[in-house]
């Protein structure tokens, strides 16, 4: 219970943020873990994919090129023709930042501490704390279910800026044709039919989960994390990113070097990236990248990422297809529910779940 163990509600971040010089113990990140000032360069530049030419006639070769390049080296790319004019993007970007300028008292109406509490993933407030020696990041958050109707707790769903519901819905619909849009792409370049993943996420109740971030200004940031490096429990990751403070770092998942790069601003692209659902699925063809947010001393930043996730129940394991004996299989079979639980857990620690799951084909 939260009552006798204090620790485990740590403050709202961005109240704090107004009124410290440096950054309190419980955020400050070990020596050898700190993020740079400076990423690394660009070994090649990271992808951008327009979706809009990947069903024309004409272009779609030399767009899905592109995809998979993008696919195999990065695990994410940058997509621009999505069908979501400017003008849009802003708006949803401006009930965000609205949402998270509200004074506390209201934003608490959404909290994510039943009771004041018990943790719950959905809502506003921080992410889950297992013990007193954790790490925490630099970040608020608000986490809702979009997806599907009969999931989605309208409680939790602020009632400000007046926008806000209305807004979220429409980029909600919009979302899910770019991920349908992608995930046919990615059946296609697996040599599977082209509905093969479109299908599981109209199985059962898969759902969308939609986390919005918000990263105050940190006096120190080079020994803080914005959100400590993971990987993402989705099939894939839909991120609008803020277009004037860059803060999003990557590593390349097949280099084994720990070296991370920052993801460039590209003006009205979103950030689009497999999850270990679709690495477990593809029997690592395509791997799930690790990526972590920073934070910045002279701008404050938001975020809003879009979670594509399978049913609860269903069972994740590499595709029959795409397992024979040159390639054997690579992953142990798990559910979305089971292998959530263990994601949420291993994250508190800056662990990965992914490697809970994998099988070493040299211990044999």
């Amino acid at each position: 219970m939260a009552d006798d163990q204090p620790w485990k509600i740590p403050p709202i971040v961005q109240e704090l943020a107004a009124g410290v010089q440096e950054p309190p113990s419980r955020y400050v990140v070990g020596e050898q873990d700190r993020p740079a000032v400076a990423a690394a360069a660009m070994p090649e530049p990271i992808p951008i994919v327009d979706l809009s030419r990947l069903s024309a006639i004409d272009d779609a070769d030399d767009e899905a090129a592109k995809l998979l390049s993008a696919l195999q080296n990065w695990g994410l790319f940058l997509a621009v023709g999505h069908g979501m004019d400017p003008g849009f993007l802003a708006k949803m970007m401006g009930v965000t930042r609205g949402f998270f300028n509200l004074p506390l008292d209201e934003k608490q109406k959404y909290s994510n501490l039943a009771n004041g509490k018990e943790f719950r993933n959905e809502g506003y407030g921080n992410d889950m704390v297992l013990s007193e020696d954790q790490v925490l990041d630099w970040c608020d958050r608000l986490y809702l279910i979009v997806e599907p109707e009969s999931r989605i707790v309208r409680s939790l769903w602020p009632a400000q800026p007046p926008a806000f519901c209305d807004v979220l819905r429409e980029y909600t619909a919009r979302c899910r044709e770019i991920a349908g849009v992608v995930l046919a792409n990615v059946a296609k370049l697996l040599g599977l039919q082209e509905g093969r993943f479109v299908g599981m996420m109209d199985e059962g109740v898969a759902m969308t989960h939609a986390r919005f971030n918000y990263y105050p200004r940190c006096p120190e940031p080079d020994r803080v994390f914005g959100l400590k490096p993971h990987s993402d429990a989705s099939v894939i990751t839909v991120v609008l990113i803020d277009d004037v403070v860059g803060g999003l770092q990557v590593q390349k998942p097949n280099d084994d070097d720990g070296v991370w790069y920052n993801v460039p601003i590209v003006p009205n692209a979103l950030l689009v990236n497999v999850g270990d659902v679709t690495e477990i699925m593809s029997n690592g063809l395509f791997r799930s990248p690790m990526h972590r947010a920073v934070t910045n001393a002279e701008s404050d930043r938001v975020s809003l990422a879009m979670f594509y996730t399978l049913d609860t129940e269903k069972e994740i394991e590499p595709l029959p297809e795409l397992v024979d004996d040159k390639r054997p299989r690579r992953y142990r079979k798990t559910t979305t529910k089971d292998y959530l639980a263990v994601l949420f857990e291993r994250f508190t620690r800056g662990e990965r779940a992914l490697d809970t799951v994998k099988i070493d084909l040299n211990d044999d």
